[in-house]
Parts: C-alpha cells; structure tokens; sequence
C-alpha cells in the first residue's frame, strides 16, 4: 500500500511553494487538461464502454463533453472570479474597506463514483485546481478501466505534488479517510457519505457530500404527455438508470396514468428496440452485485414492460412497475438502475405532503402547462435541483450550482459554484491611519454611551 502521509506531505510542499495561488499556473494546468481530453476522447470512450457499455454518442454527451464545458466555463472566468472583492464598511469603522481575498484550502481529498467515472472525477478537479488547491483523487475501484486512465492522465499531466491519483478498493479508502486534509469531497451513496463525514470529523476537515435519493418525477393531469414520456424515459434510463440524479419514481395524476403508461411503452421500445439486452449500445449495471441486487427489487412487483435480464452481459431491461406501495422494497432505497415505479396522486397537496415526509431528494421533476404546479413545485418542495418539462439537463448549466440538501448531500458546485467549494474567502478590513475616533477607548463615559446608541 502506498504510504499516504509522504504523499500528502509531498503536496503540502508544493501547495506551500505558492505555485498553485498564481492564476496563470491554474489556467496552464486547466488548459493542459482540456488539450489532454481532446487528445484521448477515444480512449476515454473506450475505457467507458469497458466498464459500463456506454455507446459513443451517451459517453461523449454526458462525460467527456459535460468536463469540457465545465473546463471551457472554467477558462472564460477564472481571472474574474481569482480577483479581490470590494465590499461595503460602516460607519462605525468610517474610513475603511473592505474586500474578500479568494485564498484555496490546500490539499483536497476527491473521492469519485463509478457510475460516471470520468466526469465526476474531472468536474471537482477543475474546481480544486481552479481554486488554487493540491489534489489527491481516488477513483472508484468498481470501474477499473476508467479509473486507470485517469490515472495515467494525471501521471502524464501534473506533478506528484500538484495531483496524483490513488487506485485501490476499500482498504485504499479507509486508510486515506485517516489523514488530515483540508477538504474533502466525495459523490456517492448517503450511506458511504455518513462515513466520510465521520472520518473529517476528526479533524474538523469541511466536507463536500454530492449523494443521491429518491428523486420524484411529477406528471399532472396539464402535462404533454408525449414528451413527458420520451424525457422521462431517457433521464431514467440512460446509464441504465445509474445516474444520481435521474427520476427515482413517477407520481402520476391518477386520471392520466393509463396514457403516460403507453407513451413511455412506446418511447422505451423506439429508443431500445424491443429487446433492449440484445442492444450492443444499451449500458450494463456496473457488477453482478448491484445486477442482483436491482433484480430482487422486482420480486412481488407488477411489471409492465420489461424484467428481463441478461446475466452474462449485466443487462437489465428498461423496466415499468405498476400498483407499486411506497412501503415495498423498491421504495426503500434509492435505485439505482432501470427500474421505475409509477405510483398515482389525486390532489396536489396530498401528494406534496407525501413527498416532504421521505428525505430530501437530490433532484426533482415537474411535468406540467399550469403555473400555479410550478409555483407549489418550487415554494413547497424542498430538493437539490431538477427541471420543469424536462429531467437531468439542469446539470449541463454550468451557471447552475449542483448539490444536495439534507440526505442528499451539502455543499455545492459546478462553475462558479465549483470555484467557491474550493475557496476560502479571507475578510479583510482596511482602515485608515489619519483619523482615530477616542470613542471606543476606555474610560468610557454617558456621554459616549448616548452616541453609541445613536450608531
């Protein structure tokens, strides 16, 4: 095993060589990645297609174009967002002002998923390395191809001491969990989130949890249903439904369901074809634990299109659930796979109260034509982030934070939100030395006392 205390020493150097503060040194490295990316998308798509059998097309839109937008974002602002701000004083320190410094934590542990390995990987570390920090990754073992390539990549492109990636499994984990970062970010399950945030506990690092949940997708009796279906199905179903963010589970008015059901038959089949395991392009669930695992979630169930599986290629079925009870199993926990519950409402706050009494969900998605839906969507749920009319595009805004709430996570990023994460902002006053109230200096008297309180 790799001796994790030298490896972190070895950055605190670099970190305090003050390298890393200079704006021109981020843009280099930034521009460095992008280039690097450019260079490798085959391979990267290849390393995509190895673990999880991504089509071309899905691995280039959801990770590889996803990191460049964020990269190109990144580059267009950095210089503004690296700069001092000026903030208002008051009177009682008249004359002064004030400003914010934008200073990095230092060293940054990035512990990523495997569902989306490149991406999710690449998007905190621009952020760590925009911001000015040292950054130690840790890929997920569960998807080996990627995460060799992306070490290699930071082999080829940064220092030891600026980024190097740790590979390894479980016992990698818990032994780079006993040192002393000062900040850590981690995406993954609320489960596993629990334990990282008790190991930063110890030593008071700040944590940045992006979890998961069960994301609630509402159809009302206004909605389109036809394109309520096709996006519904493709925001669940892509990745074979191993995306963090897509519709957990469907609330449908109970006076369209019937409809929605056969447009979301017809819009599975068109996209799939009608045996969607013998699709060469259709994703895998990641290893045969998670397979039989999403495969005892449909014991019981009434199944309306889909179940079938195939255990040689980890293929599971876009598949519909219906009369499902939010007691079962499927309802428990997150998903996390091609399974989708269609479950009915009748009133809109029967439903709303249904759904604050669960965890607070990362994401959630309104179908609908009314305003009135959207205003009672917005003011009385409380989620992550989501969309109206649509699912998971609101990720692809780089001017959009992206973060959790509750049990799905703390803490945010994404563009100018990614820079924040990784920044501290030092307050400092600045006053001046050719006027010096006797106000505040002892011994006091009634008479400053009556013009303090005028203040």
């Amino acid at each position: 095993m790799n001796n994790f205390s030298e490896i972190l020493q070895t950055q605190r150097h670099f970190f305090e060589s003050g390298q890393t503060k200079e704006v021109h040194f981020r843009i280099a490295a930034l521009k460095s990645l992008k280039q690097w990316i450019r260079q490798h998308d085959e391979e990267i798509m290849f390393a995509l297609k190895t673990d999880l059998n991504k089509p071309p097309f899905e691995a280039f839109a959801t990770e590889i174009g996803a990191a460049l937008d964020e990269l190109n974002f990144t580059l267009k602002h950095l210089r503004k967002w690296s700069r001092a701000k000026h903030i208002p004083s008051n009177m009682k320190n008249f004359p002064s002002h004030c400003r914010l410094y934008p200073e990095p934590y230092g060293v940054a542990l990035i512990m990523s998923p495997w569902n989306y390995p490149f991406m999710l990987t690449v998007a905190p570390l621009i952020a760590a390395i925009s911001a000015g920090n040292c950054a130690i990754i840790k890929p997920s073992a569960y998807s080996p191809a990627t995460s060799s390539l992306i070490a290699r990549m930071v082999d080829e492109l940064f220092s030891a001491g600026h980024v190097t990636v740790i590979e390894g499994g479980r016992k990698e984990n818990k032994a780079l969990l006993d040192e002393h970062y000062d900040l850590i970010f981690f995406t993954g399950s609320t489960a596993v989130g629990k334990t990282v945030m008790q190991a930063a506990a110890k030593h008071l690092t700040p944590v940045i949890l992006e979890l998961g949940g069960k994301s609630p997708c509402i159809v009302d009796e206004t909605a389109n249903l036809k394109i309520a279906a096709k996006r519904i199905v493709w925001g669940k179903f892509v990745n074979a439904g191993q995306t963090c963010v897509a519709p957990d589970y469907i609330l449908v008015h109970q006076s369209v369901k019937h409809k929605l059901i056969n447009e979301m038959k017809t819009a599975i089949q068109t996209m799939y074809g009608a045996n969607p395991c013998e699709n060469e392009d259709y994703p895998k669930i990641i290893n045969e634990k998670h397979f039989h695992r999403l495969l005892e979630l449909l014991n019981g169930e009434d199944i309306i299109i889909g179940g079938d599986s195939n255990a040689a290629t980890l293929q599971i079925a876009p598949t519909l659930l219906d009369n499902v009870k939010w007691e079962a199993p499927v309802m428990s926990e997150e998903i996390f796979g091609p399974i989708m519950p269609i479950l009915t409402y009748s009133k809109m706050e029967d439903m709303i109260e249904i759904i604050n009494k669960r965890p607070k969900p990362l994401s959630a998605y309104l179908f609908t034509t009314m305003k009135y839906a959207e205003d009672d969507f917005i003011q009385k749920l409380s989620f992550g982030g989501g969309c109206i009319n649509d699912t998971l595009v609101h990720l692809s805004v780089s001017h959009l934070p992206f973060g959790g709430v509750g049990a799905s996570g703390m803490g945010s990023y994404h563009g100018k939100a990614g820079f924040d994460a990784f920044t501290h902002y030092k307050s400092i006053l600045h006053k001046s030395k050719n006027i010096d109230l006797p106000l505040r200096y002892p011994p006091y008297t009634d008479s400053a006392l009556k013009l303090l309180k005028r203040f």
